[in-house]
């Protein structure tokens, strides 16, 4: 089963970003991939609130998940949308929401990040997620031709028992999108996503944003795909582009027979704490 990564290098106007995208989907089903995985904020990067706000839609009208839901149906290919910033939250606030579209370009998924990433770093880069969009509040498994793929959002990779969650409801492939930070990346971006293969015993494809953007921002890149063993399978380094990997969906079952710890998870309760 072969897939494809875009490694983006999202920028601040929504209609160049589209057209990268939609020529990743054409390139992608040239290349023989069932699926194409983008990163999140694949639609728009922009941390100047004010010159995004002109450019924030809703679900049925944002111009990017409508380009790349043409796209799926021109080409017959399915993508997962790592994530798109869009009007709609309950309280007023945005949403960080990820799209499964099949090869029809109906969209079969979506699933709003859940941990939002509020945090101040040892650079002096702080970040609050949550000022602008509000939390998802459930995990999504969807039924894809790779098999059952558990969605989730960046900062979420952090977070084992939504993977723990995924997986039991019978996830083989964890899709974990990205825009990680440089300084949080060198520190833990492989180590955590090879972690959570590992755990689960399932592929993890981690599409991610790559390089200095329009914004300022810089991301860590590496679009990394892991097998259940926790072997690297393709690593995209720096450099925005198309990566492909073909995925043996026999090696999930020898994995889970060999080392099967999935089978061995106990529900635990509150620890005893002694004093």
């Amino acid at each position: 089963m072969r897939i494809a990564l875009f490694q983006a290098q999202t920028g601040i106007d929504p209609a160049a970003n589209a057209s990268a995208l939609t020529q990743a989907v054409e390139a992608a089903a040239a290349g023989g991939a069932i699926m194409l995985f983008t990163p999140e904020m694949s639609g728009l990067l922009d941390r100047d609130r004010a010159r995004a706000e002109r450019h924030l839609r809703d679900e049925e009208t944002d111009p990017v998940l409508s380009a790349l839901r043409r796209a799926a149906a021109e080409h017959g290919i399915w993508i997962h949308v790592g994530s798109l910033a869009l009007r709609g939250g309950s309280d007023g606030r945005l949403v960080n929401r990820g799209f499964l579209i099949d090869g029809e370009g109906a969209i079969r998924a979506r699933y709003d990040k859940i941990h939002l990433f509020d945090v101040d770093l040892p650079t002096g880069e702080s970040w609050r997620e949550s000022a602008a969009y509000a939390g998802g509040k459930r995990a999504v498994v969807a039924e894809t031709p790779l098999g059952p793929v558990g969605l989730s959002i960046c900062y979420d990779l952090r977070f084992p028992d939504l993977y723990r969650a995924l997986s039991n409801a019978g996830a083989t492939l964890l899709s974990i999108p990205a825009a990680f930070t440089v300084p949080t990346g060198e520190a833990h971006w492989h180590v955590l996503l090879r972690a959570r293969a590992i755990e689960a015993g399932a592929f993890v494809v981690a599409a991610a944003q790559t390089g200095c953007h329009e914004d300022g921002r810089e991301t860590y890149g590496h679009s990394l795909v892991v097998d259940p063993w926790g072997e690297v399978l393709l690593d995209m380094g720096l450099e925005p582009g198309l990566g492909f990997a073909d995925l043996d969906p026999a090696r999930i079952e020898e994995v889970r027979r060999r080392l099967p710890a999935i089978r061995h998870r106990r529900s635990i309760g509150e620890p005893e704490v002694m004093r």
